[in-house]
């Protein structure tokens, strides 16, 4: 029986954080919109109550129905879960007259309140609201407080309900999975048995008796996801799987053949498709990103659905779908639950009248990588930076063609091979070359050039949703700048690109 613990999402921005640092303590955790009535049975072994942008004084602040687990599960309020917790059980909640945002340090600890086992006195937490706690009520009783937030948490007596007015989640908290850990272990039971290899072996049995003997055909991309799903999928059902890995000529220089081969080597019945010139044709004269996004989609439905025709008696189409695609579609202000389709694939399912097997939609992105190592796949594959679902089409700004393809892919390659022999790619989570729509002069011996320019892009992330530019060495950035300049024809300036998510993108189309 997999145990859980299930968090009420009030619409933070940590609650993902909340549930991966539950997960990296080995304890499997679901995340629900607050408003949803949950199947509390019994694999569920405690609640947490997260943070929100919303005020519990506010007009419509999100309300949960607790009536089913305060009291009879272990309970946790992070932030405005803490505050609801006062606020809705003759509790105080005003507006703070000091800044509670940022670091700040325990002053007062109980350490004989279970959530605080093995936390020092002066731990360093993270505060970010601007309401607080000004009254709990009579039965709750304060567990630690700081030199400006005299209720920092608390629980309640004769229940095991507690209530944090910190993030634990954040790195900032630096005892924060100390104190996740005194709840989903010591307090919640938690047997901490959730595994890559445990999950990669229960997911393995689950497929076999999901799909038996029927066919399932997926569509590779050479990325992380598709990869480890296409592995699960065949070590379940074998050669019932076939998958699909399209050239839409917009791939890095040579790797369409080389991931092909690593492929056939992993023993997976993969189908090669060259369909560059369906691909080139349909964007040729498209210069709008969104115009050409939808272009090079149309194409794949239309590739992958002729060649998935081929395979007699296919029933599932198979998805490398992950956890936040799944958390993203739903919204913490209604309690409908709608699965978006995955960028590659979307659409196909209608057009073919397929239904969809998706075996990582419960796993975060570092998590498909640890189950992609329990299963022996090669390290090459699974540190591969993420790349979008279009290719180069949205690194080549403007309208696409052959050539700019080619100097695109020559300079990309350059970049990329550099980062690996200089020992930096592992310290990237995601790298690439943007061809701009500007000419510059340069002198290249005694000659006037006007030519390209491009951007090197580098970037450090968790999950895509923010980032930070990577402080490359510059003797790295000018051995790879004279090294494009030198060898690319066409290059004749070369551009480092120092913007940060928010308030850029990582791509820039």
């Amino acid at each position: 029986m997999l145990e859980k613990i299930v968090i009420l999402d009030f619409g933070s921005q940590y609650t993902q954080l909340i549930a991966r640092r539950i997960r990296e303590i080995n304890v499997y955790c679901e995340i629900y919109p607050f408003n949803k009535d949950i199947d509390l049975d019994d694999t569920v072994k405690g609640v947490i109550l997260s943070g929100s942008p919303f005020s519990v004084r506010d007009e419509n602040a999100p309300i949960p129905d607790l009536s089913k687990i305060k009291g009879k599960y272990p309970l946790l309020g992070v932030c405005y879960g803490a505050q609801h917790l006062a606020h809705s059980f003759g509790g105080e909640v005003m507006p703070s007259d000091k800044r509670e945002y940022g670091r700040a340090n325990l002053q007062y600890v109980d350490n004989s309140c279970p959530m605080f086992k093995d936390v020092s006195d002066h731990s360093q937490v993270w505060m970010s609201h601007g309401d607080t706690i000004a009254k709990i009520p009579d039965n709750y009783k304060i567990t630690a407080s700081t030199k400006d937030v005299k209720i920092a948490a608390y629980q309640i007596e004769g229940e095991t309900t507690y209530a944090l007015q910190f993030h634990p989640e954040v790195y900032h908290s630096l005892e924060g999975k100390q104190i996740l850990n005194n709840f989903v272990v010591d307090i919640c039971k938690c047997s901490q048995n959730w595994t890559p290899d445990s999950f990669a072996e229960t997911t393995i049995d689950k497929l076999k008796q999901q799909l038996g003997d029927d066919k399932v055909v997926l569509g590779l991309s050479g990325g992380v996801d598709s990869t480890v799903a296409a592995v699960l999928l065949n070590r379940a059902i074998g050669e019932n799987l076939t998958c699909i890995f399209v050239d839409n000529g917009l791939l890095r220089k040579n790797e369409f053949e080389l991931v092909l081969d690593s492929y056939q080597h992993m023993g997976l019945n993969v189908i090669g498709v060259d369909a560059k010139k369906q691909f080139l044709d349909a964007l040729a004269g498209l210069s709008d990103p969104e115009q050409k996004r939808k272009a090079i989609g149309k194409v794949f439905i239309d590739v992958f659905d002729a060649e998935a025709k081929k395979i007699k008696n296919t029933k599932w189409l198979g998805q490398g779908t992950i956890y936040p695609d799944v958390i993203e579609s739903v919204s913490v202000n209604g309690p409908s639950v709608t699965i978006k389709s995955h960028h590659n694939v979307g659409g196909l399912p209608e057009k073919m009248n397929l239904k969809i097997v998706e075996p990582l939609n419960l796993l975060f992105k570092d998590e498909v990588r640890r189950v992609g190592k329990a299963l022996g796949i090669r390290d090459s594959l699974l540190q591969r930076h993420p790349f979008p679902g279009p290719g180069l089409a949205i690194r080549i700004l403007g309208d696409i063609t052959e050539d700019k393809i080619r100097i695109l892919q020559e300079a990309d390659a350059i970049f990329i091979d550099g980062l690996k022999e200089d020992g930096l790619y592992n310290d990237v989570w995601q790298a690439g070359v943007i061809l701009l729509p500007v000419q510059s002069v340069g002198v290249m011996g005694d000659e006037r050039t006007y030519e390209n320019c491009v951007a090197l892009r580098a970037v450090q992330s968790t999950d895509g949703m923010t980032a930070d530019w990577v402080h490359l060495p510059y003797e790295f950035l000018a051995k790879i700048s004279n090294t494009i300049i030198n060898q690319v024809k066409g290059i004749n300036r070369v551009v480092y690109d120092i913007s940060s998510k928010p308030p850029a993108t990582i791509e820039w189309e």
